[in-house]
This record gives structure tokens, C-alpha cells and sequence, in this order.
């Protein structure tokens, strides 16, 4: 069998494959070094199709290639900003349980997809190479899947109008195969986080200061993070690993977590059980368990395929929140344990779905409507039974980041509810710069980490305004129908519809497609950076009511209008909202 090997430095290098027709113009060649391998598609009455692929208990090698036609871009959960379109000697990825997903999807410049896939089990570590091959003017997709007792199985998504309309699709597969952990209310509510208000420097009555205005805030938990444990100071992580209470900076941590909680927040505390530092008091007893060092700075990884890791992992994180009374865990660096990927010790996938696995039984033990927050990369489809909380990737006071990497977790999001990453901004800054962060995390549950006593009255006015927005919203925001359009173009213009409300979120200077007859209540965001927004009427039109709002809250304006089909420019102030009705 051909295998993806470094030496080629192009898929065009590689031993050739017969192609055979597979479905739309996607064209498949399938390779394995024992016996040929077989290979059927049967499509399935919901529209997905599924590649059935036996080869005898080998690893695979499928390629795909598809035409150039009118190719814009390829979306994957690895994308990053990198959605344009690569040359194949360039798109590789390692995906795995705790890292992305095997699953990719090529569309035009209408939206449309080309290809759309995804591997059935999202636990094997798979390689991908994909890009434009150069000499055969077409794009390709080659993976290499492990072994398997089993078939194969890749899903496809027949030709869609848009990349969402295909990760639904893809999504409801996983939805029905995947026992998702339950997500209580508390875990659809705006979150206090520590993090960046505070990072380390942390202690009881700061954070219950904090809490007790995120609560009247409509808050529904508090995140304490990195800096609560013993050695928990400066950035590096030499001291990870015994996961004691700092009783100088909390000299009675349960009864610290009490009195956040009588406030009415449910307490989460942050914790990165495979790192392992020199300066843990643990390290001499567990560091034959952690030969290899961490990413993250000063530290080394405890290896999650041997059993003795996974037992004490679970009984100390079992303790921490028995012991002091806290509603969950926030659940960091697992994606770690890919340092010993490919080390022939054996999978990290199915070693991590075991740690998971005996974790959240141990927890909900004690804590049966227990929180788990999981943090991108690893907030795939297959971490569904393991986290109920899918927080966006670390974009400290980067709006458009926040707005792209909640969007692209939501696109493939089974069981949890997908959070915004942390929100931070310059509280001497305009207010319009506060509101930005807000808008920017509003499609999905947002994390609050400013120090709320220091904020200026105007920008904590606004912060009120638009949480109760959100609140308002919720059931379109984080259950609607999602359209997010190209993830080229970062998802600037987002729209959430459901129950007869469509909110459109507009983050650039643009003509906005309204049907005002198709809903009975339009909000529109405007997150551009002028003093309006274009709206064009596509449907009959009608008369609307519109409520216009500063970024602060204050009603602005207030009237009534023809929207008559065609192009109407709406006074809406940039981070200002409006709210559109059909008069009755």
C-alpha cells in the first residue's frame, strides 16, 4: 500500500490508484497492503451516505479527488485561519480523539459544497494530506485509517447549499450514535471566569466580590482557574500536579465555594490532570508514568494508557470536588496525552475514552448534574459523552477569533453547548470596544472575565443590556437554525432563527438579505463599523415596528416603516441593535 510518507512531496508523487466514480464528481481509489480491499456506498434514507470499506483488519489508505471547478475554500476543525485553498504538498493534519476530526469540507464560491466527509469513529488517530494537485488540476483528500475489527465507515454529504447545511447533516449522525452527556440549565447560562480578570493572582474575597455581581448580572456559574492550587504561580506549570488547595490565598476552600454558591452561581474550578510538574510534591511517586515532556512549559504528560494514571487521575479529581463542594470541573490540556502519539505504546484515543469514561461515572457519582467544561481542540463529536460545556480556543480580546472559533465548534457541536472564550477588554477603552467582545461571543454562551467592581458605569449599563439580549434570545442563539456563510469569509454575517425570531449578526459593511414577512420578530446586530446597516427586502415586504438601541442599551429611536421590497438603510449605530417587528 502507498502511505502518506514524507518523501512525496506531492500526491501526484505517489504509487498511482485506480479512481472509480463515488458520488456527485468525487471520484475514490481505495489502498491496503494485504488483500484488495473492498468498498460499497449505501445511501441512508436522511440523505448522508455511508463508504463501507472491509479490509481484512489492515490500515487504509482512501483517496478522494474532486475537480477544481469553481473552488473557494476548504473548512476543517483544524482550519484555523488557514480556510483558502492549500496546495497538497502543503495540507496535512494528525487528527484524533482529543485533536480535531476526520472530516472536511470543500465549497464554491457560491457556498456550496463539493465535498463534505466525515470518518464515522471519531476515536483512531487518522492521517489526512489534502490541497490542490497541481499536475492533475483537482483537489484531493488521502487518509490513512488504522487497523480496524470492523468495516471502515466514512460519511458523506451529497452537493449542499452551504457548508452548515452539511455539518447538519453530518451532526445529526452523530447526535443518534453518540450518548451525550446531560447539560444542565446552569451550563446555558453566561459564565464568570477568573482567568483573564485575575489569572493567578487570586483569592476568596476578590473572587466573592466578583461573584456576587456576576450573579446579579444573570450569571449562572463561576469558573475559578489556574492560580487556586499550591505552587499555582507564574506562567509555567512546574508545580501541576497535587492539586491542593492554596490555603494563603483560601484558608477555607469549601466554605470559600459555600458562599459563592449561596449567591446563586453554580463553582467550577480549573485543573489539567496529565500534566506533572518537578515541584509537585507527587512528582518523585508519578513521574516514571510521565516521561515525556509537555507542551505546556515545565511540565511532563502522565500517560493515560496505563491504568495506574487513570485510576489516580480519577480519584484525585473525584476528591477535589467531593471535598469542597464544587459543581464541576473545568478540564484542561488534555490534548496533551498526543505526545505519545505514534510511540507504538498503543492508541491515545481509545486510552483517553477509557479515562473519560471512568471520570464523568465517578463524578456524577457526587455531582450527578455535573459540569465539564472541554476546551477546543478537543470538543469534537466523539468528546460528546465527556463534556457538557465546549469552550472556544484561548483569543484573549479578539473578537472576529471568538466569533470564528465558537461558530466553527458549533458546526460539528453533539450533546454540550458551545462557549465563547473568556471576554476581555480595556475598561478605560470606548465603550464600543467592550461591546464588541460581547457581540463577537453572542452566538453562543459567553464567558465574562473582567473585574466587574472596576468597570465604568456605562460599559456595566451595557454589559446588563446585552446579556438580557442574549437571555432574551437564547432559545435562536444556541438551538436555532445557524447560517454562518463562507468560513473563508469568517462568518461575517450570522444568522440564528427559530420559533418565527431570526437574529442577524453583521460584522461587516454590507447589503443584509431581509424577509421581514417570514418572521414575526428580526434583530439585527450591527457589529460593522459604520453608523448603519443596509437591508435588502427580498420577500413582499412589509409594515415593521423597529426599536433602535445604542450600544449601551438606551433606546435610540423608534418608529414605524414600509419596508418595501429593495434596499432600505437603517440608522442603526455601529454595536448598536435593532429590533424589527411586523405591525400588527
Amino acid at each position: 500500500m502507498s502511505t502518506l510518507s514524507s518523501d512525496a512531496v506531492t500526491t501526484a508523487e505517489l504509487d498511482p490508484a485506480t479512481y472509480e466514480p463515488l458520488l456527485d464528481q468525487v471520484e475514490i481509489a481505495v489502498l491496503a497492503s494485504g488483500a484488495d480491499p473492498q468498498w460499497s456506498l449505501t445511501e441512508r434514507s436522511d440523505g448522508l451516505s455511508v463508504l463501507h470499506v472491509e479490509a481484512t483488519g489492515e490500515p487504509v489508505e482512501i483517496r478522494l479527488s474532486v475537480p477544481l471547478g469553481d473552488a473557494a475554500g476548504y473548512w476543517h476543525p483544524q482550519a484555523g485561519w488557514r480556510r483558502t485553498l492549500l496546495a497538497d504538498w502543503e495540507g496535512r493534519a494528525r487528527v484524533s480523539l482529543v485533536d480535531g476530526l476526520a472530516t472536511g469540507c470543500l465549497y464554491d464560491h457560491t457556498g456550496a459544497t463539493m465535498l463534505a466527509f466525515s470518518a464515522a469513529d471519531p476515536v483512531p488517530e487518522v492521517q489526512l494530506r489534502f490541497g490542490v494537485s497541481e499536475e492533475n488540476d483537482t483537489y484531493v483528500v488521502h487518509m490513512t485509517l488504522p487497523a480496524s475489527p470492523g468495516p471502515h465507515r466514512i460519511l458523506f454529504v451529497p452537493r449542499s447549499e452551504s457548508v452548515a447545511t452539511a455539518m447538519r447533516a453530518l451532526r445529526g449522525w452523530y447526535a443518534a450514535t453518540t450518548p451525550a452527556m446531560p447539560v444542565p440549565e446552569s451550563a446555558r447560562l453566561p459564565v464568570y471566569s477568573t482567568w483573564y480578570a485575575f489569572n493567578q493572582q487570586v483569592d476568596a474575597e476578590a473572587v466573592e466580590a466578583q461573584a456576587r455581581l456576576a450573579a446579579r448580572l444573570g450569571c449562572g456559574v463561576l469558573i475559578l482557574d489556574d492560580g487556586w492550587q499550591r505552587l499555582g504561580s507564574g506562567r509555567g506549570y512546574a508545580g501541576c500536579g497535587d492539586w491542593l488547595p492554596d490555603t494563603d490565598k483560601f484558608p477555607d476552600f469549601a466554605g470559600h465555594v459555600a458562599r459563592v454558591k449561596a449567591t446563586g452561581l453554580r463553582y467550577m474550578a480549573w485543573i489539567a490532570p496529565l500534566l506533572l510538574g518537578p515541584a509537585a510534591g507527587c512528582y518523585a511517586q508519578w513521574a516514571p508514568s510521565a516521561p515525556a515532556p509537555a507542551r505546556a512549559p515545565g511540565a511532563y504528560v502522565l500517560d493515560p494508557r496505563r491504568p495506574e494514571v487513570r485510576r489516580h487521575i480519577v480519584e484525585m479529581c473525584t476528591a477535589l470536588v467531593r471535598d469542597h463542594g464544587l459543581d464541576g470541573l473545568k478540564v484542561d490540556f488534555i490534548d496533551e496525552a498526543m505526545v505519545y502519539a505514534g510511540d507504538g505504546g498503543g492508541d491515545i484515543g481509545h486510552a483517553l475514552t477509557a479515562l473519560l469514561t471512568d471520570l464523568r461515572t465517578a463524578l456524577e457519582t457526587v455531582r450527578p448534574e455535573l459540569l465539564l467544561e472541554l476546551r477546543q481542540p478537543y470538543v469534537g463529536p466523539g468528546m460528546a459523552a465527556y463534556g457538557n460545556m465546549l469552550r472556544s480556543f484561548d483569543c484573549p480580546a479578539d473578537a472576529t477569533a471568538n466569533r470564528v472559533r465558537t461558530i466553527d465548534t458549533s458546526l460539528l457541536a453533539v450533546g454540550g453547548t458551545v462557549h465563547s472564550d473568556m471576554l476581555l477588554w480595556d475598561p478605560s477603552a470606548p465603550l464600543e470596544a467592550a461591546v464588541r467582545q460581547l457581540i463577537g461571543a453572542f452566538h453562543s454562551v459567553p464567558q465574562l472575565s473582567v473585574r466587574l467592581d472596576s468597570l465604568p458605569p456605562e460599559q456595566l449599563d451595557a454589559l446588563g443590556f446585552w446579556l438580557g439580549q442574549w437571555r432574551r434570545l437564547r432559545p435562536q442563539l444556541l438551538d436555532g437554525r445557524v447560517e454562518p456563510g463562507r468560513p473563508d469569509d469568517l462568518y461575517s454575517l450570522v444568522e440564528s432563527s427559530a420559533d418565527g425570531v431570526s437574529v442577524v449578526s453583521v460584522h461587516s459593511e454590507r447589503a443584509v438579505s431581509l424577509r421581514p414577512t417570514a418572521f414575526e420578530e428580526t434583530v439585527l446586530v450591527n457589529a460593522s463599523d459604520v453608523d448603519r446597516l443596509v437591508v435588502d427586502v427580498q420577500d413582499p415586504g412589509a409594515v415593521v415596528d423597529i426599536d433602535v438601541h445604542a450600544p449601551n442599551g438606551r433606546m435610540i429611536d423608534r418608529g414605524r416603516i414600509d419596508l418595501s421590497p429593495g434596499l432600505h438603510s437603517l440608522p442603526v449605530p455601529r454595536m448598536g441593535l435593532a429590533v424589527v417587528r411586523r405591525s400588527s
